[in-house]
């Protein structure tokens, strides 16, 4: 899960400052961890512990109020108030790359994914979100070629990934939701030739470029085998203690090749 937490730190200083290029320093001094690291941090306690998801999600908004939440999301998180609100935003795909590596089966990953995002995303977009990242990372940790990722995806969640990253580019824009947002990020990955061209082929196209990311950097870890060691001293440097120990703790039981 690291390598989302990556994605979401290098993309944080281009989400309101979009670029249009794979031409970029990746190491940036000004970076910093958004929601979208603090909710995937979340998740991965939540399946170390087995403390309710929906709990974390209240306990972490409170410990991280200014990390950049949606709108619903933090009335939600700031309420009493425990039902999900029908959301199909990104949040549920950009959080949800810790079941993709947790779990054996891609039976149980499909399952997990629902049942982690329904405390908040239950719309059918923002689940379908969810389950196709998920599904895509417990599909490339476990050896399939790009070519059955992408034909998975396409067939079980009905993603067109017959696009060129160059024809999305020029007149792609902010969007919020996962449909707008799922397709490109594995687009993205699927183009890529490592994990970090995964990283400036997402941001490179604009938009919620944290998030694309972070929901990009997932599966490029999965595939790739890692995340190289420059980024990931680099992550642990702009995480606090908490959210640093909880993902050690978090790749060391569940991605063993991984430090």
């Amino acid at each position: 899960m690291i390598g989302a937490i990556a994605g979401d730190i290098i993309g944080s200083v281009y989400e309101w400052h979009n670029i249009k290029t794979t031409d970029f320093p990746l190491i940036n001094d000004a970076c910093f961890f958004t929601d979208d690291s603090v909710l995937t941090i979340a998740l991965a306690e939540s399946i170390l512990t087995g403390k309710p998801y929906k709990t974390l999600l209240k306990e972490f908004h409170s410990l991280y109020p200014n990390a950049g939440y949606g709108g619903m999301f933090g009335r939600w998180a700031r309420s009493d108030k425990s039902e999900p609100y029908n959301s199909f935003g990104n949040g549920a795909a950009m959080r949800i790359s810790p079941v993709g590596f947790a779990f054996s089966t891609l039976d149980s990953v499909m399952a997990k994914a629902e049942e982690y995002t329904s405390v908040t995303h239950n719309h059918p977009e923002g689940i379908k979100g969810a389950q196709a990242i998920a599904a895509a990372i417990f599909l490339a940790r476990t050896g399939n070629t790009k070519d059955q990722i992408r034909g998975f995806i396409q067939m079980r969640f009905g993603y067109d990934l017959s696009r060129r990253l160059d024809d999305i580019r020029l007149g792609y824009t902010f969007d919020e939701t996962c449909q707008g947002t799922v397709p490109e990020a594995i687009i993205a990955f699927l183009e890529s030739d490592s994990y970090e061209n995964s990283i400036r082929l997402a941001i490179s196209l604009g938009g919620d470029s944290d998030t694309i990311a972070c929901i990009t950097g997932g599966m490029a870890q999965a595939f790739y085998g890692g995340v190289p060691l420059e980024i990931k001293k680099f992550v642990y440097e702009k995480l606090d203690a908490k959210l640093a120990n909880i993902t050690r703790s978090f790749m060391k039981k569940y991605i063993v090749s991984t430090p």
